[in-house]
């Protein structure tokens, strides 16, 4: 059946959480038709769907400390506090290699969210409409407002998917999905607040993108409502969640190798933990290896 869906939020570095529990589903070969995902849950994800298990570990959490991966030297002389062009260009090219070919060939839909600063809706690109393009959409995907470039793409302005969209659950009801697998990298009882310090400053610095200016006034309504409605799925049976039961101290920004590694831990435990019931909540819907448990 493919009326399942796996949706995962953003959060930076605190994706490894993320990266954790998809390598455990890569390790015992669950692999859901359809995936849906936002800024580092969509690098997460492309890995994920790529089949290669290990790299996000390695790309995340082995690159953390590297001096050129976080700088805030280069946020204050170029405006972009992690390199996009190590993460999105020399990473998968020529360090850690993606796998491009096993990625298009998977018959998985990926949907990457991206946000149109123009208009302030979330703009979604299926891994076998973008192609070449791939890392492209993914460094939107990514690009944080105030430490990241705005990435033009088919005569759009992208940044961040996860400003419009931060848990995409409602692309993936949009798409059908009667059951879905939704990954969180906040602990359970979190609430986003409104933005209140800086605000003049952003206005000024994207007083072109009225959408981008109208979608931050209202990220955390968007954010906390989301979170309503992944619970009233999860109470009716029709959501299965996993969520940080600690976040170990890791921030969007960690680079302390130690944390990071713990948190991705975490991740992996809580998926082999949860396997029981994980396997009970798709009953037959997907075809999975059988695992003693």
């Amino acid at each position: 059946m493919n009326d399942i869906g796996l949706v995962l939020e953003g959060g930076g570095m605190r994706g490894v959480f993320t990266g954790g529990i998809l390598e455990f589903f890569l390790e015992n070969q669950i692999h859901l038709p359809y995936v849906v995902a936002v800024s580092a849950g969509a690098c997460n994800a492309s890995s994920y769907v790529s089949k290669q298990q290990g790299r996000n570990k390695a790309v995340t959490v082995g690159y953390a400390n590297h001096p050129e991966y976080i700088s805030f030297k280069r946020l204050i002389k170029n405006g972009e506090l992690f390199n996009m062009d190590l993460i999105f260009d020399q990473i998968p090219n020529k360090e850690n290699l993606f796998d491009y070919d096993s990625f298009f060939r998977s018959d998985q839909k990926f949907y990457i969210g991206t946000t149109d600063c123009k208009t302030g809706e979330t703009i979604y690109y299926e891994k076998n409409e973008i192609k070449s393009d791939l890392n492209k959409i993914l460094r939107a995907s990514c690009s944080l407002p105030m430490i990241s470039h705005v990435v033009d793409h088919d005569n759009r302005s992208l940044l961040d998917g996860g400003i419009s969209d931060p848990i995409p659950l409602e692309k993936s009801l949009e798409d059908g999905n009667e059951k879905h697998i939704v990954i969180l990298t906040q602990c359970e009882g979190y609430i986003k607040k409104p933005v209140k310090r800086g605000k003049w400053w952003f206005k000024k610095r994207y007083r072109d993108y009225e959408g981008l200016i109208d979608i931050i006034e209202h990220r955390s309504h968007i954010y906390n409502n989301t979170v309503k409605k992944v619970l009233e799925l999860e109470k009716e049976g029709k959501a299965f969640v996993f969520r940080p039961e600690n976040l170990c101290g890791v921030s969007r920004t960690e680079q302390r190798i130690e944390r990071l590694q713990s948190l991705y831990d975490h991740g992996y435990e809580q998926a082999n933990r949860r396997y029981p019931e994980l396997l009970q909540f798709l009953e037959s819907s997907i075809s999975i290896k059988s695992k003693t448990v």
